[in-house]
């Protein structure tokens, strides 16, 4: 049997008064139109913060700063295998905007279950938040 690839995912938790940034992914992308805490894979040799802070920025057009590790889930798929590591952030410098994403939204913790979530942040939701 060979051992699936494990892909190190680093994700967003951003919240401004009560309520979450949360984006969906392309119509073309793996997991087609889920939603999800913005973020994206570390690049080899990346830190978890250089890299949240280019996906959000390649995805968001926004300048974020990378606070503290929040949860982490690792989460098998048929394959690969994803660690997803969720951080705090805050937005410092723009405005979101649906640059690389189909949308984003700002949704509170109740509202989340009114959105299709991908099954790795599905996970980390549930842990984080205790929903």
């Amino acid at each position: 049997m060979v051992t699936p690839v494990t892909i190190r995912v680093v994700a967003a938790v951003i919240e401004l008064g009560g309520r979450y940034l949360i984006t969906q992914r392309r119509p073309t992308a793996v997991l087609p139109l889920l939603w999800e805490f913005p973020g994206g894979r570390v690049e080899e040799g990346e830190s978890d913060a250089t890299a949240l802070k280019r996906e959000v920025r390649f995805r968001l057009a926004v300048e974020i700063r990378a606070g503290k590790l929040m949860s982490f889930v690792s989460h098998p798929y048929e394959r690969y295998v994803v660690e997803l590591y969720l951080y705090e952030a805050q937005v410092v410098e723009g405005q979101p905007s649906a640059v690389n994403v189909q949308d984003f939204r700002w949704v509170t913790s109740q509202e989340f279950e009114a959105y299709t979530f991908t099954p790795a942040d599905e996970a980390s939701m549930t842990t984080l938040l205790g929903l």
